[in-house]
């Protein structure tokens, strides 16, 4: 059975440098190319997948936050971050919260390839860079969908009563929940669980939310 391996990002030409590796490695797949976070999640719904390459910034995402979406509601299936970032923490923190590869777009085909068949066989691939645990990591992927949902509202600089409204909750609710984000996260407030979750971008310096 001819396996689909689902690659997104914004950039058609960079979507081809992708699908030749892929061709070069899943022969016989059939490869369904998203340009959003949306559409690789229509993609994946609409069928199995082998594994999803997904960039980290498209029109409707931006850093590791669609990683731990798509690996919660996906858990088996393989995903290789492709990003322009070349950070180590960001390719350490993809590998702590269950990415299976992470490959920099400036690395040459030959490497695409080779980091693409370690995962079809099984394996991680990571720059040797990466490494390393990071206990705060840990901490936010520790919250609920709806406490990420919340959390990100927060971020927005969204009122108690703006979140309730998004969400369709009460605010009594969102009360609830920021006050378990901020227990889990172990931070005494919404400005300092702000400064955490920066962790989860990928081109912005993070701050010591001790010192918030």
């Amino acid at each position: 059975m001819t396996g689909r391996i689902v690659i997104a990002d914004d950039h058609p030409l960079f979507r081809s440098a992708l699908a030749h590796a892929v061709g070069k490695v899943w022969e016989r797949a059939a490869i369904i190319e998203a340009s959003t976070a949306a559409e690789a999640r229509a993609a994946l719904e609409a069928g199995e997948a082998e594994a999803l390459l997904l960039d980290l910034h498209m029109a409707d995402s931006s850093g590791l936050s669609v990683l731990m979406d798509l690996r919660q509601d996906y858990p088996a299936l393989p995903i290789v971050i492709v990003s322009a970032s070349e950070e180590p923490r960001v390719a350490a923190a993809a590998a702590q919260l269950g990415a299976a590869g992470f490959i920099p777009k400036s690395a040459s085909l030959e490497a695409m390839r080779e980091g693409l068949a370690a995962v079809q066989g099984g394996d991680a691939w990571f720059p040797q860079s990466a490494a390393g645990e990071d206990n705060d990591l840990a901490r936010i992927a520790s919250l609920t969908p709806a406490q990420r949902r919340i959390l990100a509202g927060i971020r927005q600089g969204f009122l108690n009563k703006q979140i309730a409204y998004e969400l369709a909750i009460s605010e009594a609710t969102v009360k609830a929940h920021i006050t378990a984000i901020l227990r889990k996260l172990g931070v005494g407030s919404r400005t300092q669980a702000v400064l955490l979750a920066a962790k989860l971008d990928v081109d912005q310096p993070v701050a010591d939310p001790a010192r918030a």
